[in-house]
This record gives C-alpha cells, sequence and structure tokens, in this order.
C-alpha cells in the first residue's frame, strides 16, 4: 500500500511492517498505539522505525491512518480529567469560616 508520512510516499505491506517491527521492545504508551503481533508500541515508536525519519517530522495521526489501512489495530489512551484541586486544612477551615481561597 502506498502512503505519504511527512511528506515522503512509502509502499507499506502488513509483512514488512511485522518484520521492521521484529526485535523492537515497545515504549511505554502514553498516547496513540498500534498493536503490531502480540505487542502494543506507540504510534511514533513504529513510524520512526518503518520510515527512519525523526518523530517531529510526522503526525500520529499519519501513521494511524497507514496502519489503520493496513489492518493493525490503533487505539488512543481515554484522556483524563485534570486533578481536582485538594485545599490545605489552612484552605479548609477558611471556607467553612465564610472566608475565599487564594492559591
Amino acid at each position: 500500500m502506498r502512503c505519504v508520512i511527512a511528506r515522503f510516499p512509502f509502499d507499506l505491506t502488513k509483512s514488512g511492517v511485522l518484520e521492521s517491527m521484529k526485535g523492537i521492545r515497545p515504549e511505554q504508551v502514553t498516547g496513540e498505539s498500534v498493536t503490531i503481533g502480540r505487542r502494543t508500541y506507540p504510534v511514533k515508536q513504529v513510524g520512526q522505525v518503518i520510515t527512519r525519519q525523526d518523530r517531529r517530522d510526522f503526525s500520529a495521526g499519519e501513521v494511524v491512518r497507514a496502519m489503520t489501512q493496513l489492518g493493525f489495530t490503533c487505539t488512543s489512551l481515554p484522556r483524563t480529567a485534570a486533578p481536582a484541586r485538594v485545599l490545605s486544612p489552612f484552605q479548609h477551615a477558611s471556607t467553612m469560616l465564610g472566608g475565599t481561597v487564594s492559591a
């Protein structure tokens, strides 16, 4: 399959991607990922291996699109909400007495 990643054309095949990723240890997934064989890789790691380009040169979306078209399963981690602000004991007591909380 012909695809364009970072403005460069690549002829990728599922077997070619499998071969390229053989022996590559997956990094920790923090965003989008692709499952290749039994392992789950960050899409940027896969893109770097199969294109031999710097990760800053292409987007995760370009790699996700190519991997999906080749039949690999791509997923993204759900975004988590920002942690709730925890008040110090002094701030909590102040609000109980009708004061305002300052940062």
